[in-house]
């Protein structure tokens, strides 16, 4: 991605804040989570079913790595590429209201997720360079809870529509002015120029680099997508009434967002790569209570150490990524990116294998603990290389 040479005015901590965690919101809460409390609506319309719905996933998921895979190459500053992500979630989330055709659903969520990792690249870079050029990298909490805000929000407005017997298509018309209307906010919040170039200092190492901390990052993906595409379901197997499983998914969201807020404040003491490792330990945490004992409380208690961990995760990832990344940082980013859009493909592709040969939630438990082992053995890898590196630097 270029940067534009010309000076601008400063920003305030409050636009570059309140621009990324709309764009995020609406980028992650509209155009690559929606879906999960829509899919409901769409199927009680007659309009889809299940498996249609896990073609219109898979679409999405591959879009997202095909964003992650080509965000570095748009040839657009960040700021620029992420009101391109913007405007192509907006078109694209009302345009599934206005057409019947699984073809052109399947396109659709497809762009959508490009758009996505787009956004989630652009932002990550523009946002955290003017943090740093403000000296304020602690707002990054607010602009990744973002994410779980756009959570929350949509599944909320999405569960409260569904009470009231809106139409599914109207609800995507609906979701796709709600995302005009925070597109606007941004377009006009957003920095316009690049933040200045911070000055060159040495990098401390500070255990895993490059590779093996993308895979830790797309073993994050694989952990983290199990739970967050099966927790309602899981939900809805405890607890018949919508009223309260209906629930499941604001909860994740709005632990997603208060995590990132209180994580600068209760972390302070760890390093960005501790911070991954803990927040692994946790989502293992939580993909394990469900399969050891099912329960309305285990349900709870999953979806808030995996909607609690997998945005601070997320944070602490990208913003090692970049801190550490040499030349272009979207490359650093968008190869996190990618390997965490490759690892939440890889989970529900593996819950269904299994799931095939076995009955009722035998596959998916089955999945669920092999992620809890493939986050757990992630998390003792980042902890080990942190360990090394505090050796080194001692001595």
């Amino acid at each position: 991605m270029s940067n534009p040479s010309i000076a601008f005015a400063r920003p305030s901590l409050f636009a570059v804040c309140t621009a990324g965690l709309l764009v995020l919101a609406i980028a992650m809460g509209i155009g690559r989570f929606a879906f999960t409390p829509m899919l409901p609506l769409m199927i009680r319309a007659g309009s889809t079913d299940v498996v249609t719905g896990g073609w219109l996933a898979a679409a999405n998921y591959l879009g997202y790595l095909l964003g992650a895979l080509t965000a570095a190459r748009v040839p657009l500053s960040p700021q620029r590429t992420g009101l391109l992500s913007l405007a192509a979630i907006v078109l694209s989330t009302a345009a599934m209201g206005l057409v019947d055709s699984v073809a052109a659903w399947l396109l659709l969520r497809g762009i959508a997720g490009v758009a996505s990792a787009w956004a989630l690249v652009s932002t990550s870079v523009w946002c955290l360079s003017w943090l740093a050029s403000l000296s304020r990298p602690s707002g990054a909490g607010v602009v990744y809870a973002g994410v779980g805000v756009g959570i929350a929000l949509a599944g909320l407005y999405c569960w409260r529509a569904g009470a009231a017997d809106i139409a599914a298509d109207r609800l995507w018309l609906q979701l796709g002015l709600l995302a005009l209307v925070g597109s606007l906010v941004v377009a006009a919040l957003l920095p316009r120029g690049a933040a200045p170039a911070p000055a060159a200092t040495a990098r401390a190492a500070d255990g895993a680099s490059g590779w093996d901390l993308v895979i830790c990052y797309g073993v994050l993906g694989f952990g983290y997508i199990l739970p967050a595409t099966f927790l309602p379901v899981l939900a809805r197997a405890v607890v018949d009434d919508p009223s309260v499983f209906g629930a499941a998914w604001p909860v994740f969201g709005a632990a997603a967002a208060l995590s990132t807020l209180f994580a600068g404040a209760l972390l302070a003491g760890l390093s960005r790569r501790q911070v991954l490792a803990a927040s692994h330990l946790l989502m293992a945490l939580g993909c394990l209570l469900p399969v050891l004992h099912l329960s309305a409380g285990t349900v709870l208690a999953a979806a808030l150490l995996v909607g609690g961990t997998f945005m601070v995760a997320t944070m602490a990832g990208m913003q090692e990524a970049k801190a550490t990344a040499t030349g272009d940082p979207a490359r650093a980013l968008g190869r996190m990116t990618a390997a965490f859009a490759i690892g939440q493909m890889a989970g529900p592709v593996l819950s269904s294998v299994l799931s095939g040969a076995t009955a009722g939630f035998a596959g998916l438990f089955a999945a669920l603990g092999i992620g809890a082992v493939a986050l757990l053995g992630s998390a003792a890898w980042l902890l080990r290389k942190h360990a090394q590196a505090v050796r080194q630097s001692t001595n």
